[in-house]
């Protein structure tokens, strides 16, 4: 190879890919599942469009993730940009028509609506939470123009029982959620200001409610962690959350008082710090200084933080249901719950046994701190790096036509 010529893959892809979800920047799970994949299929000279419809807002431009530019549109008037995306697309590939295209949607397909999206050849990669399928996340998959990307095996299977073949691709990770013991020359602990004496519980979860039904299960993992902490003093209960539910969720505080949890024992995230996001360094040194992740909710599409917490050796409580059944690795534990049905959805929730998180921080708690060698190797099967060039690059070549 001549010197000074960059190495290039000779297993080309050629196309025009626009992705519709949160925008790259964005503090959410959304946000950096998007980034992750943008910036690979930007690194393979692919033509990239980023639709938002959350985030960086107003910013219609271009945009960097350090391997080329992406075009970038901001959302529209419509709450999901309904309004604007198929338009966008319409533009995009226009731009790029020698090109063949492929419009992803990451993000609840119940949500997208309007005759103008059948215009367009769509993969969604879709979260199903519920059993069975909802109707409309049904009627949305099952359209011609539509290939499903299931991004959990179980959301796969229950794909299947209704007629739906999908394609299995799992959210991935990068890198940097590895076990920490030290950021910025401090222990993880003391960054965190908490202390080394306490056995930490976290909760990592977005607090959005729909009246009495909290998908992220605050109740239920506050109540049994009340009980646990009267006779563990030394527990800490640490929620990376917003305390007051000032976005439409709970008021948590309220909530841990109902509990009987003492303010000695719970800690909930600086409210500054949570609405500018934790950098991926600061967010794996959460995880690690963490003993357990507590993440028992009604249903997970997938579920980002099971995983974030198990790369950064940190064993998890989660629920024996959806997604969450299959990302609980080796040193986990899962609690088994009884059904409870979404009106709004037409389909089927898990709740959580309260008794069952009891005994499993019973189980965590008994066992000690430790590390968890095999926690962490068994969640390296979600490396971003993995996950793109076995399961993406097959699925885009098969659909890129």
């Amino acid at each position: 190879m001549a010197k000074g010529k960059a190495s290039v893959s000779l297993d080309i892809i050629q196309g025009a890919i626009g992705w519709y979800s949160n925008s790259p920047y964005a503090a959410t799970g959304y946000g950096q599942q998007t980034t992750q994949v943008l910036k690979r299929l930007r690194g393979d000279l692919l033509k990239v469009a980023a639709y938002s419809n959350y985030g960086l807002e107003g910013h219609n431009g271009t945009i960097n993730l350090g391997t080329g530019e992406i075009d970038h549109y901001a959302r529209g008037f419509d709450t999901y940009s309904n309004d604007v995306v198929p338009a966008h697309h319409a533009k995009f590939t226009h731009e790029h028509k020698d090109l063949p295209n492929l419009l992803i949607t990451l993000y609840d397909v119940w949500v997208l609506n309007g005759p103008r999206w059948a215009d367009h050849k769509i993969a969604s990669w879709v979260p199903i939470d519920h059993s069975p399928v909802p109707p409309s996340v049904a009627a949305w998959l099952a359209q011609d123009n539509v290939a499903p990307i299931a991004m959990s095996k179980f959301g796969q299977q229950v794909l299947a029982m209704q007629g739906i073949e999908s394609t299995y691709i799992p959210h991935a990770f990068e890198k940097t959620f590895r076990p920490l013991t030290e950021l910025d020359g401090v222990s993880v602990r003391k960054y965190f200001n908490l202390g080394d004496d306490r056995f930490i519980f976290l909760m990592n979860a977005a607090n959005k409610a729909a009246g009495l039904v909290h998908r992220k299960a605050f109740a239920e993992a506050f109540m049994a962690f009340g009980m646990f902490a009267k006779h563990h003093p030394e527990a800490l209960l640490y929620v990376h959350s917003d305390a007051l539910g000032s976005a439409g969720g709970w008021n948590l505080t309220e909530l841990a008082a109902a509990c009987s949890i003492s303010p000695e024992q719970i800690v909930f995230a600086d409210p500054y710090h949570y609405r500018n996001g934790l950098d991926q360094d600061e967010l794996a040194a959460l995880y690690s200084a963490a003993d357990v992740l507590l993440a028992t909710s009604y249903g997970e599409g997938f579920g980002c933080p099971t995983v974030e917490a198990q790369l950064c050796g940190t064993p998890v409580i989660a629920s024996n249901f959806a997604a969450s059944r299959e990302l609980a690795g080796p040193d986990s534990y899962l609690v088994d719950g009884q059904p409870l049905w979404d009106p709004a959805q037409k389909a089927w929730f898990t709740i959580p046994s309260i008794p069952g998180i009891l005994e499993s921080m019973d189980r965590a708690f008994a066992r000690g701190r430790q590390d968890f060698p095999k926690t962490v190797e068994w969640a390296q099967q979600y490396d971003a790096d993995h996950v793109y060039k076995t399961l993406w690059r097959p699925f885009l070549r098969k659909h890129l036509k």
